[in-house]
């Protein structure tokens, strides 16, 4: 299935307006993406400034990316002091290495989560990116990117934080003070996401994502939760892990589509429904060029996830470390 291909190697209404694309001066944002062949996504990268350099968040996929990053950080004259991963996704965190590289001393703060992925999600992933590598009709671009997450899952060092967090709290990263939350048993086992108060931004990860929740290692109940705390925070501007800055009207659309979806999933209704529901109520957030995509996602999330045994559909509720 295609679009089981494209997330597991992740693996605007009128009434609501536009996407918040004034980016103020606190933050830089380096768009992901999420392409319709076999590539995978790209999360959303968000530079901060600090006392001591740049903070960077998320660092992407494809060496393209992490090019752009460097770019970035080079044209401001400023290293990176501190990466920080709001989960541990391939996605998210494959480019840690390449920005180390370049910046040794930079520290990596992040939940612990990526030891029970390890584990499970991509130990499992390893396996199916070694029957691809030894597919002759595989493209050799295509082994390209496979080998390079390979790479990361063999030497989980580089995916590890090199400063774990456990808990919720004001943090001093790179110098910089930060409200950074732990959210347990969300789009991952342990989601980070900060909140910068005086700037009133929430930097959620894929707790948030534009165009169709991606719950391939999603507890859905500690997803609402999560979703209902970023909702008590007083933000003005919200950066979700895929898709445009939001405001609050816009994510609190997103987040009531969220919830239908899943209570639509989990109930009986026909699944060609609550696809439809989704598509409808999420509507301001799904370009043209994605719709058949995101049908296909919100179906396989249903069978995979939400109509699942009981015991699959809480495999990702409870820890994963052996």
């Amino acid at each position: 299935m295609r679009c089981a291909l494209l997330i597991s190697t992740a693996i605007l209404s009128a009434c609501i307006g536009p996407p918040a694309k004034a980016e103020p001066s606190t933050y830089h944002l380096i768009p992901g993406s999420v392409p319709l062949d076999w590539r995978g996504p790209d999360g959303n990268s968000i530079f901060l400034d600090a006392p001591d350099g740049l903070i960077l968040i998320d660092t992407g996929r494809h060496p393209a990316h992490a090019e752009t990053l460097l770019a970035y950080a080079k044209q401001r004259g400023r290293p990176v002091a501190a990466i920080v991963n709001t989960h541990w996704h391939l996605d998210h965190t494959t480019g840690n290495l390449d920005i180390r590289e370049a910046y040794p001393q930079a520290h990596v703060y992040a939940t612990t989560a990526i030891e029970g992925a390890l584990v499970g999600f991509l130990g499992r992933g390893r396996e199916q990116a070694d029957k691809r590598l030894a597919d002759p009709k595989v493209p050799t671009e295509q082994k390209a990117q496979i080998l390079r997450g390979r790479h990361r899952i063999e030497r989980p060092d580089t995916l590890r934080p090199t400063i774990p967090v456990t808990k919720s709290g004001e943090m001093t990263i790179a110098g910089h003070k930060l409200d950074v939350r732990v959210a347990p048993f969300g789009a991952t086992e342990a989601d980070l996401w900060l909140y910068l108060p005086d700037e009133r931004l929430a930097i959620v990860g894929d707790l948030v994502v534009d165009i169709v929740p991606f719950m391939d290692t999603a507890c859905p109940e500690g997803w609402k939760k999560a979703l209902d705390e970023i909702a008590a925070t007083p933000f003005v501007t919200l950066i979700p892990g895929h898709g445009e800055p939001m405001t609050r009207a816009q994510f609190l659309q997103w987040k009531g589509a969220f919830d239908a979806f899943v209570d639509c999933g989990r109930s009986r209704r026909p699944k060609e429904e609550c696809v439809v529901g989704w598509k409808r109520g999420a509507a301001p957030f799904i370009g043209p060029s994605h719709e058949q995509y995101v049908s296909e996602a919100a179906a396989y999330y249903i069978d995979t996830r939400l109509r699942s045994s009981t015991e699959e559909q809480r495999k990702y509720c409870k820890p994963l470390r052996a």
